[in-house]
């Protein structure tokens, strides 16, 4: 990319109100950097490194790190293996501030979905990104994703997205604890007072489907998601069950991008057919060409999900006409910051949003929770913590009713942790 590129760039980026209240970084290839926003690639920015910023009031004073493996309650495709099915790792994380403040994030990584490990999260955290972050004003966000961005190197996208965000969310919490304000409130936004929510499927055989699609009903769930992917035949079963048992319910159908081209243009119709109302993760999100005939196709609402990690690509796939949606999760993309500006870019052009996860214990869901319902999402949420993990960290844990779980409303992420439990559950589980 020249110069002239990168200013158009970066013109664009900030016509579409992707990085709200960024001071835009200058054109010289030799300027210095005052801001980098979260997601633009390294290789598009000037080489000068990073100025520090003068501390402000709200300085970083601790972070600790607790890695943690919540046990799980049914089984699900991506904890399996030796290693992975010792249960959902996590590594949360408590910021505290120079005036006593604290607050806590998670970051979740799943090496069978994001290609990251909880050991590897530990070492990034531990080793590179805690020690730029101390001393600094933990209430200047674009900063703090500026000096995480340039310590661990972009590549096409946000590096260590996963693990970032766990910082980040921590950082919004802490945030809003300084000012006594919800995130919501934060935003200038308001979060409905509960969310409806979805409940997964992803059996091994056709003798289970019924029985897991009762547990969820059993539970007060009307609206499924299901995992498909490769049995084409199978997929097809599993979800004219679904649709029969729950006629009225939203019914979601996730490949995980485990079909190829070809056979996702052939299975949108079908799927159409046997009641699902959108297609998520067809096909690798590599496939640009695909993801532009399914939409052509018009069988169904394609909706993306890998791939989508910073605004710059989200953008990118919009101009292409590969999409009509994103399934968001926060802890894809490297936090709220991000994820609040693909938001905002998808409502500008028409687009929808699906609240979506992965596995989210309760830190990371209380997040996600916030954010889709300050965003106003209007379909169930596939945020299925509460449904596969079987433990808690807070001292009022999330409970499902109905189908429907409470959008925490206190200051910051509007959790209280309890720390004991933490610090419990980090020595029970933790085996690094």
């Amino acid at each position: 990319m020249d110069r002239r590129e990168f200013s158009k760039t970066i013109a664009a980026a900030a016509a579409m109100g992707l990085f709200e209240g960024n001071r835009m970084l200058a054109a010289g290839p030799d300027a210095p950097v005052t801001t980098a926003p979260e997601g633009l690639p390294k290789a598009a920015l000037p080489e000068a490194g990073l100025p520090a910023r003068t501390p402000g009031k709200l300085i970083i004073e601790k972070i600790d790190l607790f890695p943690v493996r919540y046990p799980m309650t049914m089984r699900f495709k991506f904890f399996e293996g030796p290693v992975s099915s010792g249960g959902r790792p996590a590594i949360i994380i408590k910021i505290t501030a120079s005036d006593g403040t604290v607050g806590w994030g998670e970051s979740v990584p799943i090496p069978r979905w994001g290609g990251e490990t909880a050991e590897g999260a530990l070492a990034c955290l531990k080793n590179y990104l805690l020690p730029v972050l101390k001393g600094q004003d933990a209430s200047d966000l674009e900063h703090l994703h500026a000096l995480m961005g340039k310590e661990i190197a972009n590549g096409f996208t946000t590096s260590y997205p996963i693990t970032k965000a766990g910082l980040d969310i921590a950082l919004h919490d802490l945030a809003g604890k300084a000012q006594g304000k919800n995130l919501a409130e934060l935003w200038g936004l308001k979060a409905p007072e509960e969310m409806v929510l979805s409940w997964t499927l992803n059996p091994v055989g056709l003798d289970e489907i019924d029985g897991l699609i009762q547990k969820g009903k059993d539970r007060g769930y009307r609206n499924f998601n299901v995992k498909i992917a490769p049995d084409k035949r199978f997929d097809l079963e599993l979800c004219r069950r679904v649709k029969r048992a729950a006629p009225d319910g939203f019914l979601w159908a996730d490949a995980n991008c485990g079909y190829d081209p070809a056979t996702a243009l052939e299975m949108a119709p079908k799927l159409a057919d046997a009641g699902v109302a959108v297609f998520e993760g067809p096909i690798h999100p590599h496939c640009l060409s695909g993801f532009q005939d399914l939409r052509k196709q018009g069988a169904l609402p394609i909706i993306m999900d890998e791939g989508c990690i910073s605004p710059i690509e989200v953008s990118e796939f919009i101009k292409l006409k590969m999409l009509d949606g994103i399934a968001m999760k926060p802890s894809r993309c490297g936090g709220l910051i991000s994820a609040k500006a693909q938001i905002e870019l998808l409502k500008k052009e028409g687009l929808s949003f699906l609240g979506s996860g992965l596995t989210d214990p309760d830190i990371s869901l209380a997040a996600s929770l916030i954010l889709f319902g300050a965003f106003g999402l209007n379909r169930p949420a596939a945020l299925n913590g509460p449904q596969f993990l079987g433990a808690s960290v807070l001292k009022q844990p999330f409970a499902v009713r109905d189908g429907k779980i409470k959008i925490p409303k206190g200051p910051g992420l509007g959790i209280e942790v309890d720390e004991e439990k933490v610090r419990d559950l980090s020595a029970r589980t933790w085996r690094g």
